[in-house]
């Protein structure tokens, strides 16, 4: 699925839309260029779940915990990580359980170590405003999305 987005009220909206979506136990993995607007979609699907504060990219901390009514939500930033094995010594398989949400900026950093995404969401530049695409990698992904397209 691609979709145009105008603006950051925009990108929002999708992470919203995405978020009532979602299942517990899902992988989301935002993929983009620095400044492509992850957080900022992360934000809307945090607000989809009743989180209403502020969302900052965990980008020093690597993992952001946001403990939500129905589940927990883990906001990853694997931008500064040097070595995937890095994520082993963090536990990183206790935050991806089933009543858990879990999305994971940089996935690509945490290769082989990390598990499958149910979606995938690629932002990119398309002046003014962004490109996303949306893709199902696991059966539950196709699941998410095809209640996503139902709305």
């Amino acid at each position: 699925m691609v979709k145009y987005l105008t603006d950051e009220d925009a990108t929002v909206a999708w992470g919203q839309r995405l978020g009532n979506s979602l299942d517990a136990g899902a992988v989301i993995f935002l993929q983009g260029d620095l400044g492509a607007g992850k957080t900022t979609f992360s934000r809307g699907v945090l607000q989809s779940f009743g989180h209403s504060g502020a969302v900052k990219s965990p980008t020093y901390t690597l993992v952001e915990p946001y403990e939500l009514s129905d589940c927990t939500l883990y906001h990853f930033d694997l931008y500064r990580l040097g070595d995937p094995e890095e994520l082993e010594y963090m536990g990183i398989r206790d935050y991806f359980e089933d009543d858990n949400v879990c999305l994971v900026e940089w996935p690509e950093r945490g290769a082989g170590i990390l598990p499958l995404a149910d979606i995938e969401v690629t932002l990119g530049s398309k002046p003014p405003g962004r490109e996303m695409i949306l893709r199902a990698g696991t059966a539950r992904g196709e699941d998410i999305l095809a209640r996503l397209v139902s709305e």
